[in-house]
């Protein structure tokens, strides 16, 4: 059971590593951001065409929500972590409750667009933003609860009505009052026998030997397809399109060079811990690729705004150039020992 009292808000590049990250924190393991993101494979890329974030497909620069958490359970054998759902507001708010009482330091999935804390023109209908929950009060009659946000400065409350309407959300990735902890945590990381099958892993699943083409280097080139295609839709669809690249790459969560950096810092910290100085090489070219990434993005945007001569050729082969980088990363990962 973690000592709540001594529990150390930190804030963090992404919601769900940051979580797993305090959590493990406040069970007596310092892991890293970056360490637990590494561990568990979470960097990929997606290209999700039936799923439809405000009409447009979705891109994502990381695994799916919640699979960093199963991942890292999956993974590290003695690390318990228990997910719970429910049908109504009042059952999830009682089992919250219940669980705060007994001292639990607890992760809720919820809706950015109905917590109160974040300034209005951050919100949007997201519906996997994780964030703690580490102590409740009642202040003028209502109950408050106390919120570590991982990607604030600072702890932050809310009320419970807005917090349950945030867990109860409704529509793409509905969080349906989703809630976890951990049950039980190792005392130590085995991380000489963890971190070689995580970069493996991370390899295999991106790379040559991916064998599903949304994702992946698959993926990558789909898209670079897709974006070549735009020439035959309208000029209104084009920007949208291309401004919702930006927008899932750099505005939402991490996106798609932040994770890159990531990773980069995991393979920094995993070549001290294995002393395994060719793991920096690696390291140095994901953030080479990051600052690709970012790069693309401006180049979406620069079209998207009718900005310059630029072409729909010349971004689809500048995220075919990022596509082939990784592929030699991704396969030498792949096999890493």
């Amino acid at each position: 059971m973690p000592d709540l009292s001594q529990f150390q808000h930190q804030q963090a590049a992404h919601c769900e590593t940051g979580a797993a990250a305090g959590l493990f924190r406040a069970h007596g393991l310092d892991l890293s951001e970056a360490m637990v993101f590494g561990l568990a494979s979470g960097l990929t890329y997606a290209y999700l065409p039936f799923v439809k974030i405000n009409g447009l497909p979705l891109m994502a620069y990381r695994m799916p929500p919640r699979m960093i958490l199963k991942m890292l359970s999956w993974r590290i054998k003695s690390l318990k972590i228990r997910f719970k759902t429910f049908k109504n507001e009042a059952d999830g708010q009682a089992f919250l409750d219940q669980k705060l009482a007994e001292g639990e330091l607890v992760g809720c999935q919820t809706s950015v667009f109905f917590l109160p804390y974040f300034p209005k023109e951050m919100r949007f209908h997201f519906n996997a933003h994780n964030l703690l929950v580490f102590g409740k009060e009642t202040v003028d009659g209502e109950s408050q609860y106390h919120i570590s946000d991982p990607v604030f400065s600072h702890t932050v409350t809310t009320d419970a009505a807005s917090l349950n309407e945030a867990r109860f959300a409704k529509g793409a990735l509905a969080p349906n009052g989703r809630l976890y902890y951990f049950e039980s945590v190792p005392e130590s990381i085995d991380y000489d026998t963890l971190i070689p099958k995580a970069i493996r892993f991370t390899g295999k699943a991106n790379g040559k030997r991916n064998i599903t083409p949304i994702s992946g280097v698959s993926g990558m080139k789909l898209v670079a397809k897709r974006i070549e295609k735009l020439e035959k839709d309208s000029k209104r669809y084009r920007q949208l399109f291309l401004g919702h690249i930006v927008r899932m790459q750099e505005e939402i969560g991490t996106g798609g060079a932040g994770f890159r950096y990531m990773y980069a810092a995991f393979l920094q910290e995993a070549a001290e811990k294995l002393q395994r100085p060719e793991l920096n090489e690696w390291a140095d070219a994901f953030v080479a690729i990051g600052d690709e990434w970012r790069e693309f993005a401006l180049l979406c945007a620069r079209i998207s705004k009718g900005r310059g001569n630029h072409t729909l050729k010349e971004v689809a082969d500048f995220l075919r150039r990022i596509a082939d980088q990784e592929l030699v990363l991704y396969n030498q990962m792949a096999k890493f020992k």
